[in-house]
């Protein structure tokens, strides 16, 4: 027996047929139980394994319909509409799903409706049902009002004034029923019976398009694996063609003989539907995720499903079939190394709008980012009424630092110039050349209300006695009178 805390209380949350045997029941007292049976075996219930475990069977479920449902804490909801010839009709299909949770160990029942009131009910009081359309009345009359999905409270009250079976709901007058008991009783039971349309809500978000192969013989080697993927790309491309789109997140489902799913999903920074590139995506991942995935006894059912998608743009190729587009090798590079070493393995620079150069540009991860080159900064095409000119940006280094870093310089005879000289990590540059400055203020639109305002930057181009070149620049003015500290310096970034 399984027991659960109830108001301070230890109660009998579920009992096996052995207990049930003994005239046990769901509610009692675990020292009510123990006094009249001593030597039963209680075990404290587990909320959460429970739902785990549920959560893999419903991972399981998958391979008979993409639409499943958790129903509680015991049950799950399948939508098997159109799916059911697949697997030789309703009744083939029920008797395997039943055959095959008794191999791995699971008491289950299951009943098939056009309704998920009366499969529920078929369920849960027949065990092994399938209900033709037009019989959910006759199905359900006989049956307690549990069978309803009502409240604890609502049933009480109904089995106070008499109506104790579902058939004794149907035939009262509807109007005294709901304003006595409620309009949730007239919707549970218009659900049921076919009146009102119940949606099924699926837990994982179902994919546009999927391919599948079911194996006579389990597979385990991974390049069996991966020789599938190939051929379910190669009829996954079909239909995106149909549809002009290519695929920007691909998952792969591998049903163990045993019950267990493994999801191995890959992203790509373009829209892609070639079979041989979504192929060596999966290569990696599947590389990366060798030693973690257990085969076990094999994986008799492999699906290939495309997340989401994005249209596809073709590109014109010359007369050799070649295409002048060289982001694209970048972009397959940058997919095979994420799928290899994660997400954050890639990153790419994207600009942003913004003066300071510590802002001006953030790095995201690679799929994340704009396609297409980004514009060079500091240059603006000029209006068409304008003659032609051309505009040069500023000039910047090569490597800039994440952080600028603090440099000595001593006092100079001109305080407002660059510096003669400075002393940087411990070693002391003498400057040969110098170009500037390049003043840049601070965003006084991005100040806090109450913050102090940032100082004024001056850039210097500084090259030393050695040809060596540096970005620099002074913080703060020496002639502010509302400053109250000396400016200070810091070396920015390194030229090449």
């Amino acid at each position: 027996m399984i027991s659960h805390r109830d108001n301070n209380t230890q109660r009998i949350a579920a009992l096996d047929e052995r207990a049930e045997a003994l005239r046990l029941k769901r509610g009692m007292g675990i020292a009510d139980a123990r006094a009249m049976h001593p030597s039963i075996d209680v075990v404290e219930a587990d909320p959460e394994a429970d739902r785990r475990l549920l959560e893999g069977l419903a991972d399981w479920c998958d391979r008979y319909t993409p639409l499943v449902a958790i129903d509680g804490e015991d049950g799950l909801f399948l939508d098997v509409t159109g799916c059911t010839h697949l697997f030789g009709g309703e009744r083939a299909m029920q008797d395997e799903i039943l055959a095959r949770f008794f191999q791995q160990g699971f008491d289950v029942r299951a009943g098939l409706a056009s309704t998920p009131g009366a499969a529920w009910a078929a369920a849960r009081f027949h065990g092994d049902r399938i209900v033709a359309g037009g019989e959910e009345e006759a199905l359900l009359s006989p049956l307690p009002l549990s069978a309803l999905r009502i409240a604890p409270e609502t049933r009480a009250s109904l089995e106070s004034v008499g109506l104790r079976t579902a058939g004794a709901v149907m035939a009262a007058p509807r109007a005294p029923l709901a304003r006595r008991f409620g309009a949730t009783l007239l919707l549970r039971l218009d659900q049921a019976l076919g009146r009102l349309d119940e949606a099924v809500s699926p837990r994982l978000p179902v994919a546009p398009l999927s391919v599948e192969r079911h194996l006579a013989e389990p597979v385990v080697l991974t390049d069996d694996i991966e020789r599938l993927v190939s051929r379910l790309a190669i009829a996954l491309k079909t239909d995106l063609e149909r549809r002009g789109e290519g695929a920007r997140t691909l998952a792969l489902l591998l049903f163990r003989v045993d019950g267990a799913v493994n999801r191995i999903a890959v992203g790509t920074s373009r829209p892609m539907r070639e079979p041989r590139l979504i192929q060596k995506l999966f290569h990696e991942r599947l590389t990366a995720l060798e030693q973690s995935i257990d085969a076990g006894f094999g994986f008799d059912l492999v699906r290939l499903s495309v997340l989401s998608v994005a249209a596809f743009d073709l590109v014109q190729g010359d007369l050799t079939g070649e295409t002048d587009d060289d982001d694209a090798d970048i972009a397959l590079f940058a997919d095979r190394v994420r799928a290899r070493l994660g997400e954050a393995a890639v990153l790419k620079p994207v600009v942003v709008e913004s003066h300071l150069p510590e802002r001006a540009v953030k790095t995201v991860p690679f799929a994340e980012a704009p396609q297409g080159r980004a514009p060079a900064a500091g240059r603006t095409p000029p209006p068409r009424t304008a003659p032609p000119m051309t505009v040069y940006p500023p000039e910047r280094p090569v490597r800039l630092f994440r952080s600028p870093e603090p440099i000595e310089v001593p006092a100079t005879e001109i305080p407002e110039g660059p510096p003669m000289n400075f002393r940087w990590r411990r070693a002391l540059y003498r400057v040969a050349r110098a170009e500037g400055p390049e003043r840049i203020a601070a965003e006084w639109w991005r100040q806090l209300p109450g913050e102090e305002e940032a100082p004024t930057r001056d850039y210097y181009r500084i090259e030393d006695s050695e040809g060596r070149r540096y970005w620099l620049y002074r913080q703060g003015l020496y002639s502010s009178a509302a400053q109250a500290a000396p400016p200070r310096w810091f070396m920015h970034g390194v030229f090449a």
